[in-house]
């Protein structure tokens, strides 16, 4: 049989009909499940047989929306948990040990962050940062206990790009895991693993949604490290709820069809504000002016839904700008229906000290717009007299 297409993995990947024959999956909202007789119960807790026990652990609907993200990925094994950060938190922690290191983009999100500097040093794990531009600088802060290599790309929110291939290549070079957070993209528009990622987390909140309407996020990967996080998750308790399961694995049918048309409208509306006399830079990773957009088209399908830019007149200005909005969503969220605007120095990255901010590339002006499926025209009108405002 022929390889088939993501679109059509994404689709056509389900797990086995019941007696009943369905052609959409139902939902399994249960939390447990039943056995056949003690031997049964035994060998299906002894690991003996490939099962579900506790919808913690397992649970039809879950696997099913792990199996879409894996084929779409490339990857052999994946978890999912309750919420993007849940992803992050649980993949690390079941992967370090007190002593170890991590190396990082410096550009990360805001809650990640948190973990580098406050959550991980309790636990005697530490961590070095690189800048965006400055990739090269990563040998210089290989340590003996550096363990992880962690990115995301694009870059939440200034919209930066980093080059996989090469951090693959420095990964590999350093006896290291590479992990990537591509959640702007999705599996749709890039497959960090063919540039050498070991495993590739994502907030199933955003994109894969759509919608706005659950939490969820994944890891996937390798399955001797999936494996390994699974073992602490099944312990620690993180797993996605079969409700959400079922929703993005639903949703998962319609992502190339709903992200195409994301980033036809965003690449406009970035072209739109870079002729602006009220903005003074705008960042999406297909503009001939990004500095990484050669890099982005080799490793991406499409620049994807985000685009960041800078408001002339700073804070104030901002502020003013955010006012203005007549009917485009102002919330902290992105990879909506609809287009929603962040000032993510007042949001999602309020909790960073304002130097911590300038070394991500967040000015006070700063304004992250999630380009939703709207007439793009109307979008486009909107941003227009908020700025002239």
């Amino acid at each position: 049989m022929s390889e088939k297409n993501i679109r059509t993995k994404a689709i056509r990947t389900q797990i086995p009909r019941t007696q009943f024959l369905e052609h959409s999956n139902p939902m399994y909202l249960t939390s447990s499940y039943v056995f056949e007789d003690a031997e049964d119960m035994r060998a299906s807790f002894a690991e003996e047989k490939d099962r579900n026990i506790y919808s913690r652990y397992s649970n039809p609907n879950t696997s099913e929306f792990i199996e879409k993200v894996c084929q779409m990925e490339g990857a052999e094994a994946g978890f999912a948990f309750a919420s993007g950060m849940a992803a992050v938190f649980s993949t690390f922690a079941a992967l370090l040990e007190s002593g170890d290191h991590v190396v990082s983009c410096r550009s990360v999100f805001g809650s990640t962050h948190t973990l580098f500097t406050q959550i991980f040093p309790k636990w005697n794990i530490s961590h070095s940062y690189f800048k965006i531009d400055e990739i090269e600088s990563i040998p210089d802060l290989i340590q003996p206990n550096t363990k992880i290599i962690y990115a995301e790309s694009p870059t939440n929110p200034a919209v930066d790009i980093l080059d996989l291939k090469r951090l693959g290549e420095l990964a590999k070079a350093h006896n290291c895991l590479l992990l990537i957070d591509n959640c702007f993209a999705t599996p749709y528009l890039q497959q960090p693993i063919k540039f050498g990622a070991d495993l590739v987390i994502h907030s199933g909140t955003k994109l894969m949604d759509g919608q706005g309407r659950v939490l969820a996020g994944i890891t996937v990967g390798s399955a001797d490290l999936v494996e390994t996080i699974y073992r602490f998750a099944r312990i620690t308790g993180p797993a996605l709820s079969p409700f959400n399961a079922w929703v993005l694995s639903k949703s998962l049918e319609t992502l190339a069809v709903r992200v195409d048309k994301h980033c036809e409208n965003a690449l406009a509306v970035a072209e739109f504000l870079e002729s602006h006399e009220k903005v003074n830079r705008v960042k999406y990773p297909f503009l001939d002016s990004h500095p990484a957009q050669e890099i982005a088209i080799k490793q991406m399908k499409s620049g994807g839904s985000v685009v960041a830019f800078d408001v002339k007149g700073g804070l104030e200005a901002g502020r003013k700008f955010f006012d203005s909005i007549e009917w485009l969503s102002l919330s902290a969220n992105l990879g909506d229906t609809r287009t929603i605007v962040t000032h993510p120095a007042s949001t999602t990255h309020s909790k960073l000290s304002p130097e911590d901010r300038a070394e991500s590339g967040i000015t006070d002006g700063l304004v992250r717009i999630s380009v939703g499926l709207e007439y793009v025209d109307d979008i486009i009108a909107d941003i227009d007299q908020a700025l002239k405002a």
